[in-house]
Order: C-alpha cells, then sequence, then structure tokens
C-alpha cells in the first residue's frame, strides 16, 4: 500500500495529496502519517510548497470529515433509540440514555472534535457521532479545520525538513500511535468495569 500512495502522489501532486487524505479520512487503515510525510518530501524535490500541501491536505482532512458527519446524520439518535427500545434491555439501555448523550456531545464535543483530529483512527471516526447528535455543521467545520491544520502543518513541515529520511518520521508515528491506542484501551476498560460496577449496584 504504502509504494501504491507514493506513486499516486508523486503523479498527481496536490490533487493526490487532497484525494488520498480524503480516502484516509473515510477509510482510516490508510496512514495519513505516512501521506503528510511524504507530501512534505515532496516539497523538497518537486514543484511543491509547504503552505499549498498543508491547504489541499487539509482541504481533503475536512471533505472526509463532512462526509462521514452526513453519515452519522443518516444514523439518527432517534432511528437507534428505536433499536434500544427493542433490544436495550439486553444491555440495560433506555431510549433517553441516548438523548442525554447526544446532548452532553453536542455541548462539550467541539473540544472533542478539536483535539481528536491529532489522534489516529479516532480523528476520522469522531465525525460519526458528530453527525448523529446533529452538531452545528458550520462550529463542526470549523473545529475540524483547525485541529487538522495542526496536524497537517506538523507532520508536513517533519516531512520537508527530513528530506530524503522522511520515512523516519514515521517511526515516530506509529510509537505515538501505539501509545495513544493502549491509553484508549485502559480508559475503555476502565469506563466498563464502573460501569458494570455501577449496574450491579442498581
Amino acid at each position: 500500500m504504502q509504494d501504491w500512495i507514493v506513486t499516486f502522489m508523486e503523479t498527481h501532486g496536490y490533487t493526490g495529496v487532497f484525494l488520498m487524505i480524503l480516502l484516509e479520512n473515510v477509510f482510516p487503515p490508510i496512514p495519513s502519517e505516512l501521506i503528510l510525510t511524504f507530501g512534505g518530501f515532496m516539497t523538497t524535490k518537486a514543484r511543491l510548497t509547504i503552505p499549498l500541501v498543508i491547504l489541499f491536505a487539509t482541504a481533503g482532512s475536512v471533505a472526509g470529515a463532512a462526509l462521514l458527519y452526513a453519515i452519522g446524520r443518516i444514523f439518527s439518535i432517534e432511528r437507534l433509540e428505536q433499536g434500544v427500545a427493542r433490544w436495550g434491555h439486553l444491555l440495560r439501555l433506555k431510549p433517553g440514555d441516548l438523548s442525554k448523550a447526544s446532548r452532553r456531545f453536542e455541548k462539550h464535543g467541539y473540544r472533542a472534535i478539536f483535539f481528536c483530529r491529532m489522534i489516529p483512527l479516532i480523528r476520522s471516526l469522531i465525525s460519526i457521532p458528530a453527525g448523529m447528535a446533529r452538531m452545528n455543521f458550520l462550529f463542526f467545520l470549523i473545529y475540524t479545520a483547525a485541529g487538522t491544520l495542526i496536524w497537517n502543518t506538523l507532520l508536513v513541515v517533519l516531512g520537508a525538513a527530513f528530506g530524503k529520511s522522511w520515512d523516519k518520521v514515521l517511526e515516530w508515528m506509529d510509537l505515538y500511535a501505539h501509545i495513544t491506542y493502549v491509553g484508549i484501551g485502559v480508559a475503555l476498560a476502565v469506563l466498563v468495569f464502573y460501569w458494570i460496577k455501577k449496574r450491579h449496584r442498581n
């Protein structure tokens, strides 16, 4: 996959950066770290500039996030509540639980959108609950663009700075991703533990 991504970006330049980042947002297994750092490297040997690589990468990210937001709108809270009303008793969930969670996300979710745009895998998936919660679309785009801009700028600049050794940055990003995944796993385990404990008390 890496060779194909690199070849595609070399062939199509800015358009390749935009399309690959858009695809990465919709299909998270494609690594944004690879796309962005190689995009930075391309500015050292092709007629590409760092600001425009960042611009096209950010535009692709926002476009992909908007698509996932739209998918979230399709799977609305109302539809999920219908399923919970039928099957939620198996998990001891009530339809109202989803509405409460949605309101909380809508109230505090903008910060989550901003920070999650800098976390591997989660950076894409966070757009779906934003759509489900019917978060204000304009604010969603603003916070998405802001968080994405920081992430893209960091990796593109690192790719340009390392030049032919751009792939060294990927080693750091892999370490960052693994630490992040472990942290998420621990957090989920703690939440599940307290959820089970609370249900057991009730």
